[in-house]
């Protein structure tokens, strides 16, 4: 998902070039497994240096926060970031670094990277607590069986008897 934007570093402000993202990352998940991303990218050239706006779709595997279940959940991740040049395409001396504390840049080859704003934000679009469906029953607390496959055969009742009064408005509700 690398871009050479040489030639286009000495466009004209306000230019728009449109390519389709595709490849893979890896670093979505918590499994570390490479992740194939479709989608599609327009660059647009800014005074400062190239704004991205990208539209991908990934897929990433999850684990069920309840049945700790391996499922695959699909990510549509929505972005606009700016990417500074290190380097003048004219002159070819080095730019400074943008006062921001963590710009994406464009590398000394001209080579825009899309892999890791794609990363952050497939990250940060990831469910706190996934669920592999909305009624997932979970795992049964003292034997540990998954009550989406089997029927549970422990008693319903609390192990404390400390918590007994609890248990009984539970089940008055």
């Amino acid at each position: 998902m690398q871009y050479n934007v040489s030639q286009f570093l000495r466009s004209p402000v306000g230019e728009t070039r449109h390519f389709p993202v595709e490849g893979d990352i890896s670093g979505v998940d918590d499994r570390r497994q490479r992740t194939a991303v479709t989608g599609s990218v327009e660059l647009l050239r800014t005074n400062q240096g190239v704004l991205a706006r990208v539209v991908a779709g990934l897929h990433s595997i999850e684990e069920c926060s309840r049945c700790l279940a391996l499922f695959e959940h699909p990510l549509t991740i929505t972005f606009e970031e700016v990417f500074y040049p290190t380097i003048d395409p004219v002159s070819g001396f080095p730019l400074p670094l943008p006062p921001e504390d963590d710009p994406f840049l464009i590398d000394h080859n001209h080579l825009l990277d899309l892999s890791d704003a794609i990363r952050e934000y497939a990250v940060m679009a990831r469910p706190i607590q996934p669920l592999c469906h909305a009624e997932c029953a979970g795992l049964c607390p003292t034997c540990g069986v998954n009550r989406n496959e089997t029927a549970c055969r422990c008693a319903d009742a609390p192990v404390d008897p400390r918590w007994a009064a609890l248990w009984q408005l539970h089940l008055q509700e």
